[in-house]
């Protein structure tokens, strides 16, 4: 039996080094593209030198920038475009007198996608949007506004008109008839 050595001697720890010595493989340089097929690949050769330069990132950033830019406004529009207001504003119209007089049956947005222009900020109370529209007989602009004026109070409708394509300006919002907009129900329980 060996002696087993001593807190002051390297004997051991020299042994415990060499037997966990890993055996290594020189690396070997990438395939130049002059080099023909490769027909065997070294999982520990040297990886090939990735080209760095800085007028290429400079080159795609306005690019990046500006598709993040138009996705947002795109998502945005949409999110306008399906809102209930907007639906809302488009029924009342289909259901008016002026507007299936002027724009006729089967009216829609004018555009197959369409821009949704203004604001539309219910937490705020505040509401002004216009869009295109069209029918079978005419084109035009219909624009809303409401407003809110307390935190807990009802939204009133102070515009709803249509502009047509030869510069007539059309209130939807008669003085004689009631706001299509408003919840009856709701005050009447108040």
């Amino acid at each position: 039996m060996s002696p087993r050595p001593g807190p002051g001697s390297c004997i051991g720890l020299r042994f415990t080094f060499r037997s966990l010595r890993i055996p290594r493989r020189t690396l070997i340089a990438a395939p130049n593209p002059d080099d023909g097929p490769l027909l065997t690949r070294r999982s520990d050769r040297a990886l090939p030198a990735i080209p760095s330069s800085r007028k290429t990132w400079l080159k795609t950033l306005p690019v990046f920038i500006s598709v993040i830019t138009v996705s947002a406004l795109a998502i945005f529009n949409y999110q306008k475009a399906s809102s209930s207001i907007v639906n809302a504003t488009l029924y009342a119209l289909r259901t008016s007198e002026i507007g299936k007089r002027e724009l006729g049956e089967q009216i829609y947005f004018r555009d197959k996608f369409p821009w949704i222009w203004g604001e539309m900020n219910q937490l705020h109370g505040r509401i002004d949007v216009s869009f295109g529209v069209k029918g079978t007989k005419g084109k035009g602009v219909m624009r809303f506004k409401s407003v809110r004026r307390t935190r807990m109070g009802y939204f009133e409708t102070q515009e709803w008109s249509l502009e047509l394509e030869d510069g007539r300006k059309l209130q939807l919002l008669d003085e004689g008839r009631a706001d299509p907009f408003k919840n009856t129900t709701l005050q009447a329980e108040s």
